[in-house]
């Protein structure tokens, strides 16, 4: 009943978990699912990525890793931001890995019964994680208190920036606080800073696990970086479609839409797709140059697209109500990319997937 729906290639992501762990040989892949695996689904792709390769999975918030527990999934999960106290309990209760930084939050992880955590250092983003000095204190902490230190880790926060030594820089701060720690007689368990570019672009950023997220869904990091050899052999994942819903002819000067702002700017054909800005497509991509692929050729987007439907421009083209219109993806000989859909809706191809929404049904192809 689907109005429209998303084909979710597990073929592609496991080629891609082959692509990135070629890219650093010698570390074990964390595969990140957390944002319902970038709007993918979570549970069919942390299956599929275990199945694939991976180690051990890793999520932002307790909640989603028990999603994935009452999924059966019995894997390793790493959850990447440090849980509020009284979300210790559940996580404990899960066998989850939580992220700690801060004194209050390595006391609840102990209190709760938390097994295994893992340190996380601000190496230079400035978001969460302890700072690199307090880096022997708060192991000695957390080693006193009974917790096992799984891996002292940081996050890079330009790895897909190639015009600076930004990353660089974090990585001195990471490498000079597990020098510290090792010189404390700190046993620091695994090491990891590498995001998806890390894996990709940055092999010093590699240490004994690289978790990549975007990547892992086949889309590049940066859209300056899309043209890269590191990424040409990243496949998508997602597709998402719909199918056409209505046909008029219309002549040239009708305008369309809320706010009559689309004008068909000759006599033409459009068609209305049952897909808008609650499924993800965002408004403004009408007047940005925005399109979908319809017979296997591009069809401008006009009219402001509303909430649940757009309207496209077919010109002169024979159209039908149930021919497919694709949004993201390829038909025929042509493909629009999240890079592309991104640019056009002034973000990035990470907003565009995880912003699919819940109303466009997942379909999982397996071509084993």
């Amino acid at each position: 009943m689907a109005r429209a729906w998303a084909d979710i290639d597990l073929t592609a992501l496991r080629h891609n978990l082959g692509v990135l762990g070629a890219a650093a040989p010698g570390a074990e892949v964390c595969a990140v699912v957390k944002a319902d695996a970038y709007g993918h689904g979570m549970e069919p792709i942390a299956t599929a990525a275990m199945d694939g390769g991976a180690r051990r999975l890793a999520v932002a918030q307790v909640a989603e890793g028990a999603r994935l527990r009452a999924a059966g999934i019995d894997a390793e999960i790493w959850v990447l931001s440090e849980p509020r106290p009284d979300e210790m309990a559940d996580a404990a209760r899960l066998g989850l890995q939580p992220a700690v930084y801060s004194d209050a939050g390595i006391t609840a992880a102990a209190a709760a019964g938390v097994a295994t955590v893992h340190l996380k250092l601000d190496t230079g983003m400035h978001r969460v994680g302890a700072i690199p000095g307090s880096a022997v204190e708060l192991a000695r902490r957390t080693l006193g208190v009974g917790l096992r230190l799984g891996s002292v880790w940081t996050h890079l926060a330009t790895a897909d920036d190639l015009t600076t030594d930004d990353a660089d820089a974090q990585l001195d701060r990471y490498d000079a606080a597990l020098a510290e720690l090792g010189a404390a007689g700190v046993d620091v368990g695994l090491r990891h800073a590498a995001n998806s570019a890390g894996t990709l672009f940055r092999p010093r950023a590699h240490h004994d696990v690289v978790r990549p997220g975007v990547s892992l869904y086949g889309l590049a990091p940066d859209a300056a970086v899309l043209d890269h050899p590191a990424v040409a052999d990243l496949r998508p994942v997602m597709r998402l479609a719909t199918s056409v819903g209505f046909v008029k002819r219309l002549r040239a000067g009708d305008r369309v839409a809320y706010g009559l702002r689309g004008v068909v700017e000759r006599d033409s054909t459009v068609a209305t797709l049952p897909i808008g800005y609650a499924d993800g497509v965002q408004r403004m991509r009408w007047d940005r140059g925005g399109s979908v692929l319809i017979g296997g050729r591009r069809r401008r987007i006009v009219g402001v697209v509303t909430m649940d439907q757009m309207v496209v421009d077919c010109g002169d083209d024979d159209i039908a109500p149930g021919d497919e219109a694709v949004l993201l993806g390829a038909q025929g000989d042509d493909a629009i990319g999240a890079w592309e859909w991104a640019g056009q809706a002034e973000t990035i191809a990470y907003e565009v997937v995880c912003g699919i929404g819940a109303r466009v049904e997942r379909r999982y192809h397996d071509g084993r």
